[in-house]
């Protein structure tokens, strides 16, 4: 059944066109709003530096970017100011009250962007709907250690610059819960990988960015980006950039004639 879903994925990565770079962005009129809350738990100390890149490739392309760690932010007066959210290296639980998590589900029901950065599948791990909206749900990593992706989608603005094999030192992600919808962009490649336990009923490559249209909004994620070097990295600066311009690159602000969100619990689009 895993190999079946992988193929899936796989198959989805080569047909669905969603990768189109056709619309220009209008780096002007975008606003970001970077989320670094992390509940109960271990907290990467990548995050500043992560906050650093897109505050300066927000200063390169033109566009605004707020940062905020708290839960409060999320109410629809608020998150109407926002093209698209950025979750970096958010963990565990990053909501304290139902209604933050509805006016989530608002945002995203208008057509509200949000981009994942590394740990975000490690985010509310009991919420089905972020589980769906985010892609797959953290279970381990190997080891930190040096090891290649391989680049499956050569036309996504996250992807299209990047060489044959793109190698760094980075923790290979490994997850359940996937959804079925997913256009993959990377997968690691577990040839490379030193992890006696990795799962090779998968083959030998495993899911680690990709890109879908999830309840009415835009989603990129991407599982790299463990250490705080790696945010100084050239490629994957551009990696980042490229996933924001492409939740982005409709220039949409969020219309909340579509939202209809009423509990956390509401029945799943799929």
């Amino acid at each position: 059944m895993k190999r079946s879903l992988f193929i899936l994925l796989f198959a989805v990565a080569v047909s669905t066109p969603l990768h189109s770079n056709a619309q220009k962005v209008k780096w002007k009129k975008i606003n970001v709003l970077i989320y670094t809350k992390n509940g109960k738990g271990y907290v990467h100390d990548n995050i500043p530096a992560a906050v650093a890149c897109i505050k300066e490739l927000a200063a390169q392309k033109g566009f605004h970017a707020d940062v905020s760690d708290d839960p409060g932010v999320f109410t629809d007066e608020n998150l109407k100011k926002y093209n698209t959210l950025v979750f970096t290296s958010t963990n565990n639980d990053v909501f304290d009250t139902d209604a933050q998590k509805i006016a989530f589900m608002r945002y995203t029901q208008a057509g509200g962007g949000f981009v994942g950065i590394h740990s975000v599948t490690g985010t509310e791990r009991k919420w089905e709907w972020f589980k769906r909206l985010v892609g797959g749900t953290f279970v381990r990593h190997a080891k930190f250690q040096k090891f290649s992706e391989v680049i499956i989608d050569r036309n996504h603005p996250s992807t299209s610059f990047l060489p044959d094999k793109w190698e760094g030192e980075d923790e290979c992600y490994y997850m359940t819960t996937v959804n079925p919808d997913l256009h993959v962009l990377l997968a690691h490649d577990l040839n490379t990988v030193n992890d006696p336990k990795k799962p090779l009923d998968y083959g030998t490559s495993y899911p680690s960015a990709w890109c879908h249209e999830f309840d009415g909004g835009r989603q990129w994620y991407t599982a790299l980006g463990h250490s705080s070097a790696r945010y100084s990295d050239a490629l994957f600066r551009e990696h980042i950039l490229g996933g924001i311009q492409w939740v982005v690159q409709k220039n949409r602000k969020p219309d909340y004639s579509k939202a209809h969100a009423k509990s956390p619990d509401d029945p799943l689009p799929y």
